[in-house]
């Protein structure tokens, strides 16, 4: 039988491939024949992905609760992966800096739109109910989370608003900062001031992790990596809006998607029910008392002042 000339071409081409690796190309064929064709649920391991849904109480909303938090680390791995990938590209041109950091904006408003399940999607008789056998588990453990924030900005813009001016203008050690960074106010007993198990088990398990990841990203985050970028680009609209969208995105419009959804469940005459993991989610989660930005040079006065008040005007009143 003749050989087209398009297959001989391939051959020769994956022959050149194996012989400089020192292969045999022969045995990857004999590999080739053998092997079974690739099936969508093999590759997706889509009957592992279904199976890891194991709910705490048969209340049939909680593989809702579970199965959104899942999506929402996936998301969030999309993230990180779009972060790893501007961080690591020689050189770096505003093209594709636009292009990734648009990309993370996606994912995160794929998330913020989609959070109307855990608002609307479950009942809240049932969500009462099942959350207490979750304690002291809390969403506020989302390490993904704490990652992106570290990739995003330089990090002495984590550092609680309160706490700030003991490190500005000084060479500051990542571990210092670290033990001041804004998400352990919002994880005290609201009675006694105390870590909570919450932030306790959190701190056991990703501190040292999180404290490399700032030493690593410390000369690439996004900041870092958006002023080494030409000076053109820098000063170019498209590039500066996206990376307010992103401010927006992570700072404001997350955030306060949890917010609705713990007024929907949470808050209650006379007194608020505590959160499952007893965070002070009434001082934590409002963008107006974190004033967590990450591009503040980015913003005007004005724009600093009303941080996260527009998302309240459009979402709670309508405006």
């Amino acid at each position: 039988m003749e050989m087209k000339p398009e297959l001989v071409q391939r051959l020769d081409a994956l022959e050149k491939k194996f012989t400089a690796m020192g292969q045999d190309i022969l045995s990857y064929l004999d590999g080739l024949l053998y092997a079974d064709y690739l099936t969508y649920w093999d590759y997706i391991h889509v009957d592992t992905l279904l199976s890891l849904q194991n709910p705490k109480t048969s209340f049939p909303d909680e593989e809702i609760f579970i199965m959104y938090h899942q999506i929402t680390e996936l998301y969030f791995k999309l993230c990180l992966h779009e972060y790893d990938q501007l961080a690591a590209a020689s050189p770096l041109d505003g093209k594709y800096f636009l292009s990734r950091v648009n990309r993370i904006n996606s994912y995160f408003e794929n998330l913020v739109r989609s959070f109307d399940i855990m608002i609307t999607g479950m009942d809240p008789d049932q969500f009462l109910k099942f959350r207490m056998s979750l304690l002291p588990a809390s969403g506020f453990q989302s390490a993904q989370y704490r990652m992106i924030e570290i990739c995003s900005t330089d990090f002495i813009h984590l550092v609680d608003k309160n706490s700030r001016a003991e490190f500005e203008n000084k060479n500051a050690s990542i571990p210092q900062m670290f033990e001041k960074i804004y998400w352990k106010a919002g994880a005290t007993e609201l009675a006694t001031g105390k870590k909570t198990l919450t932030l306790q088990q959190f701190e056991e398990k990703y501190s040292k992790n999180l404290i490399e990841l700032a030493r690593k990203y410390n000369s690439c985050n996004l900041w870092q990596l958006y002023k080494m970028l030409p000076e053109a680009d820098q000063s170019n609209p498209q590039i500066i809006n996206t990376l307010k969208m992103l401010d927006t995105n992570v700072n404001v419009n997350w955030p306060l998607s949890h917010y609705k959804s713990a007024v929907r469940y949470l808050q209650k005459d006379p007194e608020d029910i505590k959160a499952t993991g007893g965070t002070n989610w009434q001082k934590y989660l409002p963008p107006r008392f974190q004033k967590r930005v990450f591009y503040p040079a980015l913003w005007n006065a004005e724009d600093m002042e009303n941080w996260g008040k527009g998302w309240v005007a459009r979402e709670v009143f309508g405006m």
